[in-house]
């Protein structure tokens, strides 16, 4: 047994020893511990991005860390079902580091488990692309993932990309950044698990963090990749701010018969981590997974699941 498993599994048994007030006690103290710079950081970083639960500590509003809370009490198992079935010694490490953080917000074993080698997404280790690609990009902002996988595995390496993105303005400049490349085709809808119509929720602060709901002012036509794409796709990136279990959803058939490679985005809220590679793996048991971060190491962030 490697000192990374040891770590891992000394902590789920913390996390199956304590008591869930235990936990919560134990997270919030720590945090009461850090600078006040630290605190401000991820206070204003919650803030701009709720994903995760309002933290006030002038308010005592805590409730970020309660939810840490019941995700480390309550998904033991499900995150030691993870661990067992990631497939190197760095998505393990990842692992143990992203839980670490949550629980004693320790910040030096998550700097050290950062993706340095690779653009995010494309660890070319894993994700071997070559000129037969169909590519969906499902959150594709302003082209810039599409840009560094032509930059990585270069130009001629893809046989089409479908790019999809719901923010109006991001999606007139996703069109005029990538004008120059063939065999792209541009769609401003949602992707979601079913065809219907839903809404945008905007974020005041930065366009990159909206998201889709049942109710607002701003209408996004909503499909699955199951009914837009017919042809097989070999490769699909999701970065939908939490609305990756529904695009996967609605991708059932393409996972399972086509086996794209998978990336997807698993840091939107505290399941995602260990609910997305079960919903892929019921749908297709032969995929092998791998994690990443690239994000910051004050609260990881840009987690991706890499499946293929």
């Amino acid at each position: 047994m490697y000192t990374i498993d040891k770590k891992f599994n000394n902590l789920m048994n913390v996390f199956n020893t304590l008591s869930k007030e235990e936990i919560f006690d134990n997270i919030k103290n720590k945090y009461l511990t850090l600078s006040p710079k630290i605190q401000n950081s991820i206070e204003s970083f919650f803030l701009k991005f709720p994903y995760w639960g309002k933290l006030n500590k002038d308010n005592n509003e805590y409730e970020s860390l309660y939810n840490r809370t019941i995700s480390l009490k309550e998904h033991v198992e499900d995150y030691i079902w993870l661990y067992n079935n990631l497939s190197d010694y760095r998505s393990k490490k990842l692992l143990y580091a992203i839980l670490n953080n949550w629980y004693e917000f320790d910040f030096v074993t998550i700097d050290t488990a950062f993706e340095k080698n690779f653009t995010h997404y494309f660890d070319m280790d894993i994700v071997k692309c070559d000129k037969n690609e169909v590519i969906c990009d499902v959150g594709a902002y302003t082209g810039d993932t599409i840009i560094d996988y032509i930059n990585t595995y270069g130009k001629e390496n893809y046989k089409h990309i479908y790019a999809y993105e719901i923010t109006h303005t991001s999606f007139e400049k996703l069109k005029n950044n990538l004008k120059e490349y063939p065999n792209i085709t541009f769609k401003n809808v949602a992707i979601s698990n079913d065809t219907t119509l839903l809404f945008i929720n905007e974020n005041n602060i930065d366009s990159s963090a909206n998201t889709t709901n049942q109710t607002g002012e701003l209408q996004i036509p909503a499909t699955t990749l199951d009914i837009d794409i017919k042809e097989p796709i070999s490769l699909i990136k999701m970065d939908i701010e939490g609305g990756e279990e529904k695009a996967i959803i609605g991708s059932y058939n393409h996972i399972k018969n086509d086996k794209p490679k998978l990336l997807i985005s698993v840091y939107h809220n505290h399941e995602d981590l260990w609910k997305i590679p079960r919903l892929i793996h019921n749908y297709n048991n032969k995929y092998k997974f791998y994690l990443r971060c690239y994000g910051t190491k004050i609260f990881p962030t840009e987690i991706v699941l890499i499946a293929v």
